[in-house]
């Protein structure tokens, strides 16, 4: 494409590389900065403002001095020098927010992770017999004395643990699994394209919304390998249904000698009816109810890492281990770190008040409410005319696909700011540091205050005062 005069004369006018090096070698502000990423960004500055002029962008001639241009570059090198994930605060009120990392990790599984991470450790070495030992004996003992399951082991996610188990015990064979129970979550992750992926053939039994266990016994036959049940832990189905208990299929797969498994996604070790909402299934209530197979997760309702929990019969996990992909999907020593202290926290009963996700959606309304009105105060005392607080009763949610129909009483504080739209003002707040996350309701930027800690709520005042200013 051919360039007018004018356009030529502005591109003749940007200076070098060299020369912008030379420039930035003067300001105190790049002192400590790598030269590869200064000489990074002066040439995406300089080709960023070439691709301007070429495309015949409005290009004013200040733009190519060298102030503009050294401003540009130090927002670009700014840019490069921060870490690209970062810590933010959550303000949406979903507890196990998948997008936002899920579960906070306790203190005591941070404190391990950098203990474990500083130094060498016997990850696959025992100690006492000084030959090479097994990654999981750090969590075993612990996982058995928890959910009394004979064995346990873990792998890097849930999904991971469905497509192990699936590979081990029905490759090549039908694995059994009502069709109400085909289920998809996150991520267009489906059992069905799990299935597949390792060799399984699907039989779907009964109907999407009732199946009965004569369905499962009439599927049986020679090529079966596996009796599947999924918990629907992201979705119910409510009305005229009928499904099949884990008591029932258990009975069906010793009758036929072939083994049960129980994916429960999200998979706890509390039972939260206490604290007024649903009761889920518990891991304990599957291996007691002799599900050969459990899988769950370790970064949802466990309130641990992301990890796939497995527990179940000796010589099905036995089974496991001796599958290549073991190795695969086997965890890493910071993650069995943070796993071990965390199972260590249930174990000596201060799960509930040590584990963050289980803190938050266990929290008194009355506490939430406190702090609600302490944010809503703080607002006020910004004594800013454009800004507009409501305190409002709201609703959380459990998330990560768990609790479907569970509403937590929240409260929190709606926002908006005179002459911005609500959508501006929450792009600001997702761009402010630390990085703010609520939600929009009513053409209000919603701050629910159930995931919100007491320490955070200074960082949200200044950050509104930083919109208020702009």
């Amino acid at each position: 494409m051919e360039i007018s005069g004018k356009q030529q004369q502005l591109l003749q006018k940007i200076p070098g590389v060299d020369r912008m090096l030379e420039i930035a070698g003067q300001d105190i502000f790049f002192e400590d900065i790598p030269k590869n990423v200064l000489t990074d960004s002066i040439r995406a500055v300089l080709d960023s403002l070439r691709h301007m002029i070429r495309s015949g962008e409005e290009v004013a001639e200040s733009m190519s001095g060298d102030t503009s241009l050294l401003h540009q570059i130090k927002l670009r090198v700014t840019e490069s020098m921060t870490y690209n994930l970062l810590p933010l605060i959550n303000a949406s009120g979903v507890v196990v927010h998948t997008n936002l990392g899920r579960s906070r990790l306790a203190e005591e599984a941070l404190e391990n992770v950098k203990r474990i991470s500083a130094a060498y450790s016997n990850l696959e070495f025992d100690l006492r017999k000084g030959v090479r030992g097994i990654r999981y004996s750090c969590i075993e003992e612990l996982l058995c004395r928890l959910t009394g399951a004979e064995a346990a082991m873990a792998v890097n996610n849930n999904a991971g643990a469905v497509l192990l188990c699936l590979d081990t015990f029905s490759r090549g064979k039908e694995a059994i699994v009502s069709r109400g129970e085909l289920v998809e979550i996150g991520g267009s992750f489906r059992i069905p394209d799990v299935m597949a992926k390792s060799g399984a053939l699907l039989k779907e039994v009964g109907t999407t919304n009732r199946t009965h266990i004569r369905d499962y016994a009439s599927a049986v036959g020679e090529n079966t390998g596996l009796l599947l049940k999924v918990h629907m832990s992201n979705y119910s189905i409510v009305g005229f249904t009928a499904s099949v208990s884990l008591e029932k299929l258990v009975a069906l797969g010793k009758q036929c000698g072939i083994p049960v498994m129980e994916d429960l996604g999200s998979g706890t070790l509390i039972d939260f009816s206490p604290f007024g909402m649903q009761r889920e299934p518990t891991v304990q209530d599957s291996v007691k109810a002799g599900a050969g197979i459990v899988t769950f997760s370790g970064d949802k309702l466990l309130g641990g890492p992301q990890a796939g929990i497995i527990a179940g019969k000796k010589e099905f996990i036995a089974a496991l281990r001796k599958n290549p992909l073991t190795r695969a999907l086997r965890l890493d020593k910071m993650t069995l770190a943070a796993l071990e202290s965390t199972l260590r926290l249930y174990r000596d009963g201060k799960a509930l008040e040590h584990i963050p996700t289980l803190r938050m959606l266990t929290r008194p309304l009355a506490e939430i409410t406190r702090d609600a009105e302490e944010l809503f105060r703080h607002l006020n005392g910004l004594g800013k005319t454009g800004l507009h607080t409501e305190l409002m009763n709201l609703q959380s949610r459990a998330g990560g696909g768990a609790l479907p129909l569970q509403e937590l009483p929240s409260k929190g504080v709606g926002i908006k700011i005179h002459g911005m739209s609500v959508n501006r003002l929450e792009k600001g707040m997702r761009e402010n540091s630390p990085p703010l996350i609520g939600r929009i309701e009513n053409d209000l930027l919603i701050l629910d205050m159930r995931t919100v800690l007491p320490e955070e709520i200074r960082k949200i005042v200044k950050a509104v005062r930083r919109m208020m200013q702009r």
